[in-house]
């Protein structure tokens, strides 16, 4: 029989992953190409050889997915594949009726087929929406573990925006080790607070490769999950974030809604910033759809390392990229510090855009009084620090998981202040008793 031909609609994660596991060595597929969305200058690559394997000798080219009818058609594709995330249900369909007006099925992989099973035990931190809280809710149950005894490694969604051959497994344990691979913001927001912390974090392309290389130094493998993606190892205990400041979207979008119907721990994040009537309505969800789910209620409080540098003075906020731009988040930790210690004015970035930065904005119209620490490569870091350094502001804001002024340069007389936030939950059980209670 022919082989079935099929493109995989992707953002240089879930869609590499998904041909690791399913299609590089399955001579039942022929993986014409994959296409690419959401980050930057991704399509017109290749997918390398090194890669995509003995039946991909040349390896496997990257196009737009602007251009996704006009593949279908002159390649003869049988099937698109969805693998990306943190897009609505709505968005998902659309893009699936492109595929299936012009001749091709529309299918998505589930959670059974693209999981790796390790023999160590696994604990997932995924959630329904970029920006819900994944990153400190990590950091907690990396804690909890290190108190029980447990070496644990750390094992994060992929974001390989380099060269891939050189990310097929990475291994961070310094800042040193971000520096020699060229880490992008986007890479280093998600592993410096675990060096911080003094965590071991793996990363990379290929995570059965990667797994390996984890069980070898780890009681407990901890997967810190992106975006609403669900977990590319099959978990032991699949802990899923929720945002009520964005209630309801638990069940609208994709693949967020999987997460929240698997989950064996559901945290109800930032709940001392967040109405009263969103906490209610996500309870409701939750008592719909997962009533069998544990329960954990839980804040995010945010602190500043120097409030004097904001009460009262004009400031730049800069806020985590994702979680603001295709996250749909208007604001962060930055906006809610500002608003608590009331900075006299939030100065507008959108006039002072340049580049890459402006187009951003252009991109994502919701976005007003903040600006996304966008930096997927060193020109884009470049723009943004062009951006940052043209705005007549007193202190920028850093909002975001890293310290900015490791990658670039705030002129003087800007100040700049770090504004951080933790996980601190309300209610019993709590995390650690959930986690003991798994007799690891």
């Amino acid at each position: 029989m022919a082989r079935r031909r099929v493109i995989i609609l992707g953002a240089a994660g879930r869609d590499f992953h998904n041909f690791n596991i399913y299609y590089r060595d399955n001579d039942a597929f022929e993986v014409v190409c994959f296409t690419a969305t959401q980050i930057p200058d991704i399509e017109g690559r290749l997918y390398p050889p090194l890669l995509s394997g003995k039946l991909y000798p040349g390896g496997i080219p990257i196009l737009s997915e602007n251009e996704l009818e006009k593949i279908i058609v002159e390649k003869k594709i049988d099937a698109a594949v969805f693998a990306y995330s943190d897009v609505s249900h709505e968005q998902v369909m659309h893009i699936g009726s492109r595929c299936l007006a012009a001749g091709a099925d529309f299918e998505i992989l589930c959670p059974e087929n693209t999981q790796y099973k390790s023999n160590k035990p696994v604990i997932a931190v995924v959630a329904v929406r970029t920006g819900s809280g994944k990153s400190q809710t990590t950091r907690r149950v990396a804690e909890i573990l290190k108190q029980m005894g447990k070496k644990i490694a750390i094992v994060r969604h992929p974001m390989p925006y380099g060269d891939l051959t050189k990310q097929i497994c990475q291994r961070f344990a310094t800042y040193a080790d971000l520096d020699k691979e060229k880490c992008t913001i986007e890479e280093r927001e998600e592993y410096e607070p675990h060096i911080d912390a003094g965590n071991v974090v793996f990363a990379g392309v290929d995570f059965g490769i990667i797994l390996k290389e984890a069980e070898k130094e780890a009681d407990v493998i901890l997967w810190d999950g992106g975006n609403n993606d669900f977990s590319f190892y099959k978990p032991d205990l699949n802990i899923v974030v929720v945002d009520p400041h964005r209630p309801g979207h638990e069940i609208r979008y994709t693949p967020g809604e999987v997460n929240f119907l698997m989950a064996d721990v559901i945290v109800i994040n930032k709940t001392d910033t967040a109405t009263w009537e969103g906490v209610d309505e996500v309870k409701g969800n939750i008592n719909l759809y997962n009533p069998h789910a544990i329960v954990i209620e839980a804040e995010s409080p945010v602190t500043c390392e120097d409030p004097t540098l904001i009460r009262g003075k004009r400031v730049l906020v800069i806020e985590d990229g994702p979680t603001v731009t295709h996250g749909g988040m208007p604001y962060g930790a930055g906006v809610m510090a500002v608003n608590e210690l009331e900075a006299a004015e939030m100065v507008d970035p959108r006039p002072y855009a340049v580049g890459s930065i402006k187009k951003t904005f252009e991109k994502f119209p919701h976005l007003i009084e903040i600006l996304p620490a966008m930096g997927y490569g060193p020109k884009q870091i470049a723009e943004l620090q062009d951006t940052i350094n043209a705005a007549p502001v007193d202190t920028v804001v850093i909002g975001t998981p890293i310290d900015l002024r490791r990658v670039l340069t705030i002129k003087p007389p800007k100040q700049a202040v770090r504004v951080r936030y933790s996980l601190r939950e309300k209610t019993q059980p709590g995390l650690k008793e959930v986690i003991k209670g798994m007799k690891l």
